[in-house]
């Protein structure tokens, strides 16, 4: 989010903690969980939310308060198996909007009914009274899908980028930042972004030092702001310099359709020769050299994986044809796909030697 656009958000956020009384606990969220939903993220916010609530890690919920909504009351399973129960039937909201926000958790991507009817009818209910949404991981997806983010920015992890364009026609789509906020709606890339937005909100709601005595407990050294680079693929080279970070993330996006280095250095607001001195500075190669490690990297990784053809390879790689991905392979590292694949069979260990790209250590 550009910096006025920060600002409005702050002020609007501003204006919602100071409308309740002494009374009322600072900081309320009702949780929707998607069916199969990712519990890493659910885990991370509820926890700062926790941490935040009471003196030390005693976890009574004194300042802040969170209920697990459902439709029917029957336990929520995550994408790795472990059930949460459900603690508050929707019945019981559905004409009440007194929850700060309502934070939907999504699923594995493809699962179209995540959440049931009713659910989505409250989203709607509770949105239209004026209650901020928040999206954490897939559940931006769903946000989306229920007319919910019509007009807003809204993050979306990097590996998912493509999986929300094919779903859906965005404008506004943010995959280079763990978290965005704008105005009422505030989504989240997941993994460990739902700590950092989840103390985005104490900070504000409760106070700094609450916010970061939940990161400290966490063991999470330092709360960032939403527009911090994305954690990206892994592999060789070590990026440091944000606006390298956001490039490189950019890169990674459309890997099956390469922009150009003109094209990332104007959808990033700087111009080609200063973006190519960053990376130099930074990496001290290219960014056209780390496109084509990224793009190569993803290519290896598909030969070894996989028994896609070659031509059907490169064309998810962003090359013309097989023997376009051939000569830049065999240029590169002195051998042919082919060569390459026959490589894994007789040794193991490989494709150690020739993993290539850009490795983004986290924020």
């Amino acid at each position: 989010m550009c910096i006025s656009g920060w600002t409005f958000a702050s002020a609007w956020l501003n204006n919602r903690v100071m409308k309740h009384g002494p009374s009322r606990k600072r900081l309320t969220v009702g949780f929707l969980l998607a069916n199969r939903f990712t519990l890493s993220a659910f885990a991370n916010f509820v926890d700062v939310l926790r941490l935040a609530a009471d003196d030390a890690d005693r976890s009574r919920p004194i300042l802040c308060e969170w209920n697990v909504l459902s439709a029917d009351m029957m336990s929520v399973q995550s994408s790795c198996g472990v059930k949460i129960q459900p603690d508050t039937r929707l019945s019981k909201r559905a004409e009440k909007c007194d929850y700060d926000y309502i934070v939907v958790v999504g699923g594995l991507i493809g699962d179209h009914s995540a959440l049931p009817d009713e659910a989505i009818r409250f989203l709607k209910t509770q949105a239209a009274a004026g209650v901020p949404m928040i999206g954490l991981c897939t559940g931006v997806f769903i946000l989306q899908a229920a007319g919910l983010l019509d007009g807003y920015r809204c993050c979306v992890s990097w590996f998912h980028h493509q999986d929300f364009l094919d779903r859906f026609d965005s404008q506004q789509l943010v995959s280079d930042q763990i978290f965005v906020v704008d105005r009422d709606r505030l989504t989240c890339s997941g993994g460990h972004g739902a700590a950092h937005l989840a103390a985005f909100l104490v900070e504000r709601h409760v106070g700094q030092s609450a916010a970061i005595k939940s990161l400290n407990i966490m063991m999470i050294d330092n709360a960032l702001s939403g527009e911090k680079p994305q954690p990206g693929q892994l592999s060789g080279r070590s990026a440091t310099d944000p606006l390298v970070k956001k490039t490189i993330l950019r890169m990674q996006q459309s890997v099956e359709m390469p922009k150009t280095i003109s094209a990332l250095a104007k959808d990033l607001g700087v111009g080609r020769r200063s973006l190519e001195r960053r990376f130099l500075a930074d990496l001290g190669v290219s960014p056209s050299k780390v496109y084509i490690e990224l793009r190569l990297d993803r290519a290896l990784s598909l030969l070894r994986k996989t028994n896609d053809s070659v031509t059907r390879i490169a064309l998810a790689t962003g090359f013309c044809d097989a023997p376009h991905l051939s000569r830049t392979l065999r240029a590169e590292h002195g051998l042919s796909p082919m060569e390459y694949r026959k490589a894994q069979v007789n040794h193991s260990g490989t494709q150690d030697e020739f993993a290539v790209g850009v490795l983004l250590p986290p924020s």
